[in-house]
């Protein structure tokens, strides 16, 4: 056991180094989501979550949006607990059998204007599309904006 925990501070770490920071494309981004949001709706966008059935993957890099680097509050975004406050669902997942209805469920209590954005697949009618596995926290970012700039244009965001 010791010689283990002796390999375990002499050996380097096995993960990756994080990306450099772009901060000034990141407050850019951030500008223009802010600027969308008040033009289509005047206040904050309410984004409600929903794991459907998913590998976690797309979860983690959702929740880091949250972080202090991306701090998505700033940007006049949001989540919620619960549907009925929410503007957006954000699927995540295949959506399994058991989570169709329940699925089917929430986005009957949100309100309109709604939008759906699944990050992999969905039962319902989708609005956007955004691609990876798992996408990054900015490709969420840059999928919201083009969600609000499409919806008020009047289009569909794929």
């Amino acid at each position: 056991m010791r010689k283990l925990l002796i390999e375990g501070l002499i050996r380097r770490p096995l993960t990756e180094p994080a990306p450099k920071p772009d901060d000034a494309a990141l407050d850019a981004l951030g500008r223009r989501v802010g600027a969308a949001l008040h033009r289509r709706l005047g206040r904050s966008l309410a984004i409600r979550m929903v794991d459907a059935g998913s590998c976690n993957g797309c979860e983690l890099e959702i929740n880091a949006l949250g972080n202090p680097f991306y701090d998505l509050e700033r940007f006049g975004l949001r989540f919620v607990a619960s549907p009925r406050h929410a503007d957006v669902l954000m699927v995540t997942g295949p959506v399994t059998h058991n989570m169709a209805e329940a699925l089917r469920r929430s986005w009957d209590a949100v309100p309109e204007p709604r939008w759906v954005v699944a990050v992999v697949a969905a039962v319902l009618p989708v609005d956007l599309h955004i691609a990876g596995c798992p996408p990054r926290p900015a490709a969420l970012l840059e999928g919201l904006l083009a969600l609000l700039e499409h919806a008020a244009a009047g289009t569909a965001a794929r």
